[in-house]
């Protein structure tokens, strides 16, 4: 399909048919090769590869998608990859305001600051036969691979939207551009690149973030909450060196059986319920009344979009049980309540090597996901605490933080912009926006929302059902992608 260049309309009336064939056009003419390419390049976010510098592969993407934006010639762009020393780079870019638009820099409409990021999770097991995280394959309008749909698609997505505003000679405010190289390790570089470009983002009136998820993939959802997180080592040391299991156990006490008792100080392993009542909080009746809507939409889909392990049990197929069915419940466990992850575990010998050894310690990476309005620096301290006080038979239980990022509740929705979401989702979907919670974290918006009280947050992205980001098999969804993409220039294209 062309896309249509330069559509004269009448000022201010945006075309949202010309801005979805021009988005599908990109799309489909290079932001699919270009994400292809990236897809192909481990650039593992630094928690993941402490030697990331000298492999150079979050160098190469970052390049990659500087040398991508710069060659689409957009009017009034200017682009710099920005680096601090040790730090991982940051691209940033600014797009003057179009003529007669807020013509000062950051002018009396505000600045649009769009954000994504270009690092990645790493490879993680199960993929299906025929794919893999460094392989990339496009079947069905599903594009395979790590790091496509988190978030690589982001800058590529961001800047078409641009361009489709532009081609229709449509006003436009002061643009800038923040695609980061760390969030997948917490955004632990990123406060710094805030502070050091803070002057140059200008007075930002609506932040375009698209690294965030969607119930479904039929209308836009806008992401009112997330999770902070609160992760580390938790290591149990009862002995210097692997003993005979016949020989030691009934006195030695085994350092398995230790660390469920230090973790049973911390979670209900009966329920998951996380026990401090610090680590709680109410969820307010805004985020409660949207939850109840956007399950009303979503029904079984909110829990039976994960790929729950199944057998076969008497000529009939059996599947794992959620922790609830109830569609509110579940859109709340998952948004709104804390829990306590182990996503690593190191001590332990494969399976095949597994000896009748006593093992000398057991560690376990804890990811802890705190509700969007609890202090991570406090959560980790009482954790910390919990966690290592008075441990049973004086073993050495210790607690290695490795971060923590506070949640997020947006701001009250502008009416403008709630107007602009709904009548984008119509234009390109057919349905109203959702809106809804999610259960992860972007260090970057708490930093944003203390920094730019007054401005809307567009928090949105291409994870729905089964796109299965970090995990195997992730995939973005190219036809939401596209629609989402002109959902964005529309978005902005009614900033007053």
């Amino acid at each position: 399909m062309n896309a249509p260049l330069h559509r004269e309309v009448p000022a201010g009336l945006f075309d949202g048919a010309a801005a979805l064939a021009y988005v599908t056009a990109k799309w489909d003419g290079d932001i699919v090769k270009q994400l292809t390419d990236y897809i192909a390049i481990p650039a593992k976010s630094p928690g993941f590869d402490k030697d990331w510098e000298q492999h150079g592969h979050i160098e190469t993407v970052v390049r990659n998608a500087a040398a991508w934006v710069q060659a689409q010639k957009v009017e009034g762009l200017a682009l710099e990859i920005v680096r601090l020393p040790g730090r991982t780079p940051v691209l940033f870019f600014e797009i003057a305001p179009s003529s007669g638009n807020c013509e000062q820099a950051g002018g009396a409409c505000g600045t649009v600051l769009m954000y994504g990021h270009l690092d990645k999770q790493p490879e993680f097991t199960g993929w299906r036969s025929d794919l893999g995280p460094w392989t990339p394959k496009y079947e069905d309008g599903k594009l395979y691979g790590r790091g496509g749909a988190d978030d690589g698609y982001a800058v590529y997505a961001a800047v078409a939207a641009v361009q489709a505003l532009k081609a229709q000679k449509l006003a436009h405010p002061r643009i800038v551009g923040l695609i980061e190289t760390c969030e997948e390790s917490g955004s632990y570089d990123l406060l710094p690149y805030v502070d050091a470009l803070r002057p140059r983002l200008g007075d930002v009136g609506l932040v375009i973030c698209l690294d965030s998820g969607a119930g479904n993939y039929d209308q836009l959802w806008l992401t009112t909450s997330l999770r902070g997180m609160a992760s580390g080592t938790l290591k149990v040391e009862i002995l210097t060196e692997g003993v005979h299991s016949g020989d030691a156990s009934g006195l030695v006490p085994s350092s398995f059986r230790i660390m469920r008792q230090v973790l049973d100080r911390l979670e209900d392993s009966r329920t998951g319920r996380l026990l401090p009542a610090s680590f709680h909080c109410e969820v307010p009746p805004e985020r409660l009344a949207q939850a109840k809507a956007s399950a009303a939409i979503l029904g079984e889909e909110v829990y039976k979009r994960f790929p729950w392990a199944h057998y076969d049990c008497g000529g009939s197929t059996a599947f794992a049980l959620p922790t609830t069915t109830d569609p509110l419940q579940a859109l709340i466990n998952r948004t709104w309540c804390p829990t306590l992850s182990v996503t690593g575990a190191e001590g332990f010998p494969a399976l095949q090597d597994a000896g009748n050894v006593l093992r000398p310690y057991t560690a376990f990476k804890l990811s802890l996901r705190l509700p969007p309005l609890v202090d991570a620096a406090s959560a980790v301290q009482e954790l910390k605490r919990l966690l290592e006080d008075n441990a049973p038979y004086q073993a050495r239980v210790t607690f290695e933080n490795s971060g923590g990022a506070t949640g997020w509740n947006a701001p009250t929705t502008a009416p403008w912009f709630e107007q602009a979401l709904n009548q984008a989702s119509q234009a390109h979907f057919g349905a109203p926006c959702g809106y809804i919670g999610q259960g992860g974290t972007i260090p970057l918006m708490n930093m944003l929302s203390t920094g730019f009280p007054k401005a809307q947050m567009m928090v949105c992205g291409v994870l729905g059902p089964r796109s299965n980001a970090h995990g195997p098999n992730e995939f973005l969804h190219v036809p939401y992608a596209k629609k989402l993409t002109a959902a964005v220039a529309q978005v902005i294209a009614q900033l007053p």
